[in-house]
């Protein structure tokens, strides 16, 4: 076993005083920055770093930054949801460095969606019925991966579709 704890810090941004979401530190009892090449190729990570080694993951509109000491988790509802996600990434990391003699590490990030190809395919009205100031911030998000495609109530069917199917080759959860 690699990882054999951590200890939880829960907080809200200091930025944003009315933030209804929570931010969690996970400090790490141990170092695990040789087990992330593993890990990237097993989660398919959004972004890695070699120096110092950091891996940033997106998950359910999340995204986690797994340092060598330490796990950054944003957009957190509860503090149930922040162990839960630790937790889960423990197991990972922790299964990850067991198999490491059958996974062929990686040291390079996921291909990301394209903002325009995305903002091509949504209908440019700046309706909010999204919840977005506009189509161009909604597609940001999307590509992002904190909002669906399908989040878009004036997409057309058509359009729904060929959104699915681009955003489709870019999930790895």
């Amino acid at each position: 076993m690699l990882l054999t704890g951590y200890t939880l810090e829960i907080f809200r941004s200091k930025c944003h005083a009315g933030a209804q979401t929570l931010h969690c530190f996970a400090h790490l009892h141990d170092d695990v920055s040789q087990a992330l090449p593993y890990l990237n190729t097993v989660l398919g990570g959004f972004s890695y770093t070699r120096e110092p080694p950091s891996l940033t993951l997106k998950n359910s509109g999340k995204l986690i930054t797994i340092h060598a000491r330490k796990i950054a988790v944003n957009a957190l509802q509860d503090e149930e949801q922040a162990e839960k996600i630790v937790a889960w990434l423990q197991r990972e990391i922790n299964d990850a460095w067991e198999a490491r003699q059958k996974i062929e590490p990686s040291v390079t990030g996921a291909i990301q969606p394209s903002l325009m190809e995305i903002l091509k395919l949504l209908p440019k009205t700046n309706c909010r019925q999204c919840g977005q100031p506009t189509c161009m911030v909604f597609a940001v998000r999307v590509m992002e991966g904190a909002k669906d495609g399908n989040a878009c109530p004036a997409l057309a069917d058509d359009k729904r579709e060929k959104l699915s199917a681009y955003l489709a080759q870019f999930r790895f959860e």
